[in-house]
């Protein structure tokens, strides 16, 4: 959080804002992440409105394996698109409504929406990228493209 502070300019001189420096950013940063580390002890009686999807991205001899964990989510929660060469899976849990006889002391499980997104290598065709879902595991296989061979080009004399 930089802000300007605003220095007299004296006659026929132009002088730039001299940036403020930022003291408390490194607390402030140190308190945030106290309070999300703690965050389902504050939210008592609410749904945590944050859900991380987990995600490993792997390379295989056949292309790239991105593998994200959705718990509690079915293949009809979850949306895979590609579009100007980026991969985006999103998707939302909703809280439970129907809250018969409950009086909640606290909530860990997370509830929201949620969105990832990759770049792709150029030349990956969408139409070959597969997504399977099992067990709260989405699994999406993006094959490489194939390498064009080499070409020989015949050296003329001009």
């Amino acid at each position: 959080m930089n802000t300007a502070v605003e220095v007299p300019v004296k006659q026929g001189a132009v002088t730039a804002p001299k940036p403020f420096p930022d003291m408390f950013g490194p607390l402030q940063r140190q308190i945030d992440r106290l309070f999300e580390d703690f965050a389902p002890a504050f939210n008592v009686g609410r749904p945590v409105a944050d859900l991380r999807a987990r995600m490993d991205l792997a390379e295989t001899k056949d292309g790239l394996e991105l593998t994200i964990e959705l718990p509690g989510l079915e293949e009809k929660d979850v949306d895979v698109s590609v579009s100007d060469g980026i991969l985006t899976v999103s998707g939302e849990k909703k809280f439970e409504t129907e809250q018969k006889e409950k009086t909640y002391q606290f909530v860990e499980r997370s509830y929201g929406s949620f969105s990832r997104s990759i770049g792709l290598p150029s030349g990956v065709t969408p139409d070959q990228i597969k997504a399977t879902m099992s067990k709260g595991v989405l699994k999406v296989t993006v094959p490489m493209p194939a390498k064009p061979a080499p070409q020989k080009i015949a050296v003329q004399a001009g």
